[in-house]
């Protein structure tokens, strides 16, 4: 994944400056996200552990009536793995469990106080036991950092993780504005709490991981994202592609790196379109 080495890489990856109207998108997040938990009372699971911190935690939000075989969603918040959390989201789920689908909210544990190896570890944590408690497939679907996630996912070698686990455990995934490669992130502040080195990042970037026969990854990009976003987007599509992943890239018109998961919550976005059709595609494989 070759980049420029004149880049300002601060520029590029600080989206609070790209958009400075972020804190009145995030409080609208907050109070979607309480008013879809409140109309969902009786249909989700809230707060539901998966390990001993206290972040280690799934919401589960189910639909009215859908098929007991079809695939969870798994979405996976972003925050650069230093902040936010699920509940900052739950009006995401609106989308696919119109659909019919169940869809899991994970936290996770928070850098500086852990490594990003370690929230990729709670995230398989977090997806090995809806899979024990579900018996489903799962579908990652990830924005931001949660795209790097929903990523790693899709390429972990489940048997390696858990002799339980099937070896497809994950291998569809939809990554909105994510990031895949993180060696960029050294040269930004935001490297004071990930505390990467050159050697720490190449192996917590996705792109670089052995792909498993069977991966599809959509990635989508705001269409005011920084070039960087683009970038991150197209060359993992590049690379995946030559080792036999299904991949395709497509930009959300008019959104920026805050309102681009916006459409998850809309049943017929042409984004939470993508995201059935993916789960659909394994029902239909079942």
């Amino acid at each position: 994944m070759s980049v420029a080495p004149d880049i300002d890489w601060e520029a590029e990856y600080n989206n609070r400056a790209r958009v400075p109207e972020y804190p009145e998108i995030m409080a609208g997040w907050e109070r979607d996200a309480a008013a879809y938990r409140e109309a969902r009372s009786d249909r989700s699971e809230l707060g539901r552990s998966y390990g001993p911190h206290p972040r280690q935690f799934l919401d589960i939000f189910h639909p009215d009536k859908g098929e007991a075989s079809r695939p969870v969603v798994v979405f996976i918040h972003g925050g650069y793995w230093r902040s936010l959390e699920p509940r900052l989201f739950s009006h995401l789920a609106a989308g696919a469990n119109r659909h019919g689908l169940v869809v899991a909210m994970p936290g996770y544990r928070l850098c500086p106080e852990v490594t990003v190896p370690d929230v990729i570890a709670d995230l398989q944590a977090a997806c090995l036991d809806l899979h024990r408690r579900l018996r489903r497939p799962l579908v990652a679907c990830g924005h931001s950092a949660g795209g790097h996630l929903a990523a790693a996912m899709a390429a972990t070698d489940w048997r390696a993780v858990a002799p339980d686990a099937p070896e497809n455990l994950v291998r569809q995934a939809v990554a909105v504005s994510g990031i895949f490669d993180l060696a960029p992130l050294i040269k930004t502040s935001i490297n004071e709490s990930l505390r990467l080195d050159e050697a720490t990042a190449r192996a917590a970037s996705p792109a670089f991981w052995p792909v498993p026969a069977g991966v599809t990854v959509e990635c989508w990009v705001g269409e005011t994202e920084s070039p960087e976003y683009f970038r991150q987007s197209r060359s993992l599509a590049e690379r995946w592609a030559e080792v036999g992943a299904r991949m395709h890239v497509e930009t959300l018109p008019g959104l920026n790196h805050f309102t681009a998961p916006a459409p998850l919550a809309e049943p017929d976005s042409d984004l939470t379109q993508a995201l059935v059709a993916l789960c659909n595609a394994i029902a239909g494989q079942a």
